[in-house]
């Protein structure tokens, strides 16, 4: 049995430590805290040593960032992650008391992602059901209908769903979602319980078992790759559901009540990443114009 070794007082390595034993820390979901401590790993491995007197240092952000630039080489998006674990580790400690300053507040990013226009089109949604595998049509209208994120879909269990509500607790937020089952949906959810009655998830390999998320994500690329759809991945399912909602003509408020969203994220998507190339949505506000022009109050 190994035993951990106290961090040495005045090491970076100790503000390290003592963030994975704070509450910041421990109230994050299971999946975020094991990826903070790989993170968190590799930064003791790289400055566990560094001096907490020299945080002060105008020199030392450039260090930092610098160390963040290196590892950006090989991944922008894993460089910009780990220096955000980093971040948030210091600002615990700052907020805390053990330190004066926080030299990696505001970095901005290496890494940037325009999703702007990848939402999933009614085109896709239709040779998707025309050419995948059928096993996998009920993922693609779980994620359209109710907006959840890929993890939270596959621990679906049949107690979730009661016929006329899918309720659930979301891995990331801890949030209790409980969604009402449009029709469509309903109707794929009751076919596939009927057929399945010995399975535990909704969703299943072919074989009936439960996925594991790289066996699900390996099965969804070939599936999207054999029916056409280029450019999209489940994950932007979840905007794309937003998007539909909106152009549904749901409230904000509405989106997020589906979709677990904060208010603030959900304006965001529609905002900034969705609707701001949608042509649907500028048709749509035509013709509430129009028809409001021909009969007016």
């Amino acid at each position: 049995v190994s035993v951990r070794k106290t961090a040495p007082a005045g090491m970076l390595r100790s503000i390290l430590d003592g963030y994975q034993s704070s509450s910041k820390f421990t109230v994050l979901a299971a999946r975020s805290q094991a990826d903070y401590k790989k993170h968190l790993k590799a930064i003791t491995a790289e400055f566990g040593t560094f001096p907490l007197a020299a945080l002060s240092d105008r020199r030392t952000r450039g260090e930092f960032l610098a160390w963040r630039d290196r590892l950006a080489v090989n991944s922008r998006r894993g460089a910009d992650y780990r220096f955000a674990v980093l971040a948030r580790a210091m600002s615990w400690a700052l907020d805390s008391g053990l330190v004066t300053t926080n030299p990696c507040t505001n970095p901005g990013r290496t890494y940037r992602s325009n999703r702007s226009e990848t939402i999933w089109t009614d085109d896709d949604e239709t040779a998707f059901l025309a050419k995948a595998p059928a096993h996998l049509h009920l993922a693609l209208l779980l994620a359209l209908w109710t907006g959840q994120r890929q993890g939270d879909l596959l621990r679906l269990t049949w107690t979730g769903y009661d016929g006329r509500m899918i309720r659930l607790k979301q891995g990331k937020t801890g949030t209790r979602i409980a969604i009402p089952v449009g029709e469509p949906l309903r109707v794929a959810l009751d076919a596939v319980k009927a057929n399945k009655k010995d399975a535990v998830t909704v969703l299943t390999t072919e074989a009936g078992r439960s996925w594991t998320e790289s066996g699900f994500r390996a099965s969804w690329r070939k599936a999207c790759a054999k029916a056409g759809v280029q450019d999209v991945t489940f994950h932007d399912l979840r905007g794309t559901a937003v998007t539909r909602l909106a152009l549904s003509g749901c409230s904000v408020a509405e989106i997020a009540t589906i979709t677990g969203h904060s208010l603030r994220d959900v304006g965001s998507i529609l905002d900034s990443h969705y609707l701001s190339r949608d042509a649907g949505l500028a048709e749509s506000a035509i013709r509430k114009l129009e028809k409001r022009t021909k009969t007016p109050n």
